[in-house]
């Protein structure tokens, strides 16, 4: 896929979720946020998958180990969410985690709980 069709697609998240925010605010559970979030991309016409399993590979053997992605935009965009005081490395450590095992390459890390929501959105490219 392009830049400019991957950019769309980022676009199309971020103003569903900076709609969600706009009405919901900081303060709720990941699985509201969730929830709202999916609604509002499939309302901009774009297939999503919530709660994807992705496998870990180790020694060329397949481990269903419970990891799963929050949501799957596209088939190509991983976007993990979150609703936590500040992010820390470690949160962006499990988004390019998810990214290398699921062989994707582009991720938004999303934390609703911040007063304004571009200050709780990352972008991660592998």
């Amino acid at each position: 896929m392009n830049e400019p069709e991957l950019n769309k697609i980022t676009e199309d998240i971020i103003g569903a979720a900076i709609e969600v925010h706009k009405h919901l605010g900081p303060g709720l559970l990941e699985s509201a946020y969730e929830e709202c979030l999916c609604y509002e991309i499939q309302l901009r016409k774009r297939y999503i998958e919530r709660q994807k399993p992705i496998p870990i590979v180790f020694k060329e053997v397949k481990l269903d180990c419970g990891y799963r992605l929050d949501v799957l935009v596209e088939r190509i965009v991983v976007v993990e969410i979150k609703s936590v005081d500040v992010l820390l490395p470690v949160h962006e450590a499990q988004i390019l985690t998810y990214l290398r095992f699921a062989h994707k390459p582009l991720g938004l890390l999303i934390n609703f709980n911040v007063t304004v929501l571009k200050n709780g959105l990352r972008r991660f490219r592998i």
